[in-house]
This record gives C-alpha cells, structure tokens and sequence, in this order.
C-alpha cells in the first residue's frame, strides 16, 4: 500500500508517517527504510538531520540517503523493493533536483520527478511518501519561485493519483481524503 502525506510545515507529518510506515512493515514483517531527501547546506539542516535522527532511534528503519535520482534506490543490491519505505520529502527531492548545488536551475525537474515518484511507488508498493503543503498563499512570486510551486503541485497530484491512501494533516489532525 502506498500512501501520500501531505501539510504544512512541522505540523506531525513525519512523526505520523512514521508510525504508518513502521505498523505496515511490522504487520508485513519486512524491511523498513527511511529515505533521507535532505542534503544539508548549513548547521541548521544538520541539527534538523539529527533531530530526525533522534526521534526514529529504536524503530527499525535503515536510513537511506537519497537527495536525488530517487529510483537508483530500486537498483540497490542491499535494498528490498519488497519492504517499507518512509520518503521524508517530496519537497526537498524536488529542489535538490530543481536547485542543484553544482549545476544552474532546472526549471523542468518537476515532470522529472514526478515521473520517477510514480515508478518508484509502483516499483516498491509500499511506500509512504511526505510533502509539505505550500500552496494557499496567495502572493505572488517570482517566475522561479512560482515554478517550484507548480512542480510540487504535479509531484503531489501524481502521488495522490498513484497512492491507495491520502492524508492530509494539519495541527493536531488528521483527514483521510483517499
């Protein structure tokens, strides 16, 4: 089963992914990953990346690295495509594949990605996948920014088309709206 968990930022997402991500594995009996979009940049990220860390420390997950080309995971000898993996996010995968520290801005990442989100749910079966909700501001943004925006909304609307569940979270709630 493949679920998409979608809302803002630090409002639970992760922490109930998790606990998704872990009961599925847990009553399959498989192998559960935890695939890490992050790439730090600055000590922030790093005391984030920790933290994150810190709270899944005892819940079986093997963590693994991934802040782009999201389906060479699939290709791993020492990854089962047959267990449980938690992608903790779409957000970051799409601006490290979008914004690129080595290379110029990619403004067509978002099909890309998209595209390798929906292989990599049909590829494993069991994944939840977490995205951050950034669409109901109503300012407007440079052509950039505005890109990105769009990006995400075609991960996220592929990801709710390819997922069995969608859930939507927000402080202290959440609502299944698949």
């Amino acid at each position: 089963m493949n679920i998409f968990v979608s809302g803002g930022c630090k409002n639970g997402k992760s922490l109930h992914a998790q606990e998704l991500a872990r009961d599925m594995a847990a009553d399959r009996g498989a192998a559960l990953y935890y695939v890490a979009t992050m790439i730090p940049t600055d000590q922030e990220d790093r005391t984030r990346i920790r933290r994150h860390l810190a709270a899944r420390d005892g819940w079986g997950f093997a963590t693994l690295e991934q802040g782009t080309d999201l389906c060479a995971l699939l290709e791993r000898p020492d990854v089962d495509r047959n267990g449980v993996f938690l992608m903790d996010s779409v957000t970051a995968l799409l601006s490290n594949e979008m914004f690129p520290p080595e290379g110029e801005y990619d403004p067509d990442a978002g099909a890309r990605v998209a595209a390798d989100l929906e292989r990599f749910a049909r590829g494993t079966g069991s994944t939840v996948f977490v995205s951050d909700y950034i669409y109901s501001d109503a300012r407007v943004f440079d052509s950039v920014t505005e890109n990105y925006r769009r990006a995400l909304a075609l991960c996220d609307r592929t990801l709710a088309e390819v997922c069995d569940r969608v859930i939507e979270t927000g402080f202290g709630f959440f609502k299944e709206l698949k």
